[in-house]
């Protein structure tokens, strides 16, 4: 039997205590030594954004030493927003099967008295230019509420309308709980097509015009805490001026993919229309500007490089919403350092960029909230449960199929000129007895569209001779790949009744009318 000698004993335990050492030294805070340090006055708090020189000039180690709780901040458009509200009982009671606060519906079937209204609800009345997110701001500023709800009555809820008018005050619960929000990152967009493109990012002008993003960047929760480590189901939030929580993950949530994000809860009546703003986007509607950050407690020198990410880190795609698809094509890949310099380069030009979320609101939100912590009124606290880090967002399931233009469109197809006359359009139009002839130039590139009703008021005012001095030069298109159900939001937001189809070379392909579309709808049915 080997017997080891007491040295060798001594220097393999030395060994063994310096090694466990150096491990307990990764990890230098608990969150309860953090908050004892809250409570005392001794805790020493920065933003992230403070955060990227303190760890550049100490190093994570030191600044994991010196720094006991990392601030964040966000302020942008978050669609899915919204609050369950509990109205009390009326006299006599009753079960309000439908809604309406200000014109605009809430979901009311989940209980007699309960409902959840959403950010992007449109009016009745007023349509695109109030929704759920005004009704949200109007509550949080005090403002009254009219309310109509009906029911079809039973015996112990007997009552079938009620008309009423309330203010946040007057509600039982007002409980914000918002599906999705805090994306881990955006995509940045903007708009190859000839024409522009009103969105929820914002209006992206045509061939290119603009790009437009979202995201606090260096402030960004999540990119502060890329592994979850410290936000998750139970983290207390900064959630629109008050203190909120995070539920557990948000629907899409996809971290496989960089796309995490949180399901919030927060309590309305105590929050601030500093941070909880209504907002319409044109051709979209109704949004709600939702203000948030997290406290990131650093516990050790991992979280602590972590939460000196900087703008010239943080990559996100630059994506063609000229494509109608679920897939757009990525055009580039970006930081946010480029996207906030004001202007990217895009296939050789300079493309102006603007931010569809406030960098300065962000700011004033870390810095709020580092200063509730700085003066103990707001603790830090580890989730009860991470979120996931391996899932990823599936697409919808479709059962029925989805046809493309391909299969409707009439591949019969003639053109004419721009430089012949407008009496030969005529004469093509009424042998071959329709209403719509593209235009095309020497190449047979697309360049415009001549109607009947073009030529007839041609010869009434007898003032042109040419195609090309009568058509229709911004030509609405579509392509053969494209879904039906685009086309016909195509026709329809337009105004117009047939769309020329190109290819990726302009050439005419095929047309499209409205007449295809409403047959193949016929036969859906």
């Amino acid at each position: 039997m080997h017997v080891c000698k007491l040295p060798e004993v001594i220097y393999a335990t030395a060994i063994i205590t310096e090694y466990n050492a150096e491990v307990l030294d990764m990890v230098k805070k608990t969150i309860h030594e953090i908050n004892g340090k809250i409570r005392d006055g001794s805790v020493n708090v920065v933003t992230a954004e403070e955060m990227v020189d303190i760890v550049g000039e100490l190093g994570a180690e030191g600044a994991a030493k010196e720094v006991d709780v990392v601030t964040t901040g966000t302020f942008g458009a978050m669609c899915s927003s919204g609050v369950w509200l509990n109205f009390g009982h009326s006299e006599p009671p009753i079960r309000i099967s439908k809604m309406w606060l200000n014109d605009v519906e809430a979901y009311s079937g989940v209980a007699a008295v309960d409902a959840y209204i959403g950010a992007t609800q449109q009016s009745q009345s007023k349509g695109m230019d109030y929704g759920g997110a005004h009704v949200i701001e109007d509550l949080v500023r005090g403002n009254s509420i009219d309310i109509h709800g009906i029911s079809p009555g039973t015996d112990c809820y007997p009552r079938k309308v009620i008309d009423t008018t309330i203010n946040i005050y007057d509600l039982n619960q007002a409980i914000m709980l918002n599906p999705r929000n805090s994306y881990q990152k955006y995509n940045a967009a903007t708009n190859s097509t000839n024409h522009t493109l009103h969105t929820y990012m914002g209006a992206l002008l045509p061939h290119n015009g603009n790009v437009t993003y979202s995201g606090a960047g260096v402030l960004s929760p999540m990119h502060n805490d890329p592994n979850y480590e410290t936000i998750g189901t139970g983290t207390r939030i900064f959630l629109g001026g008050t203190q909120g929580y995070v539920v557990g993950e948000g629907t899409q949530h996809s971290p496989a993919a960089g796309f995490g994000t949180l399901m919030l809860k927060g309590d309305l009546k105590e929050m601030s229309p500093e941070y909880i703003r209504a907002a319409t986007f044109k051709g979209y509607g109704s949004s709600l500007y939702v203000g948030m950050g997290i406290p990131i407690p650093v516990l050790n020198e991992d979280i602590a490089k972590a939460t000196a990410v900087t703008d010239d880190d943080i990559v996100t795609n630059v994506l063609d919403y000229g494509i109608p698809s679920r897939d757009r094509p990525v055009l580039r890949t970006v930081t946010y350092g480029e996207l906030r310099s004001g202007s990217i380069d895009i296939n050789g030009k300079e493309v102006p960029t603007s931010p569809m979320s406030s960098f300065k609101k962000s700011r004033e939100i870390a810095n709020e909230l580092k200063q509730w912590i700085r003066n103990g009124e707001f603790f830090v606290s580890m989730p009860v449960e991470r979120l996931p880090r391996d899932t990823a967002c599936n697409a919808m399931k479709q059962t029925n199929a989805n046809p493309h233009v391909m299969d409707i469109m009439s591949s019969d197809v003639t053109t004419i000129r721009e430089d012949a006359g407008f009496h030969d359009a005529a004469k093509v139009i009424m042998e071959k007895q329709f209403n719509h002839l593209p235009v095309v130039d020497s190449g047979n590139h697309l360049v415009g569209i001549v109607t009947a009703w073009d030529i007839s008021k041609a010869v009434a005012k007898d003032e042109h001779n040419l195609v090309k001095d009568i058509m229709t030069r911004k030509v609405v298109t579509a392509n053969p790949d494209e879904a039906v159900d685009v086309s016909a939001f195509k026709l329809d937001s337009n105004n117009v009744s047939a769309l020329p189809v190109i290819d990726s070379n302009r050439h005419v392909v095929g047309i499209v009318t409205s007449d295809d579309i409403s047959k193949l709808l016929a036969r859906r049915h």
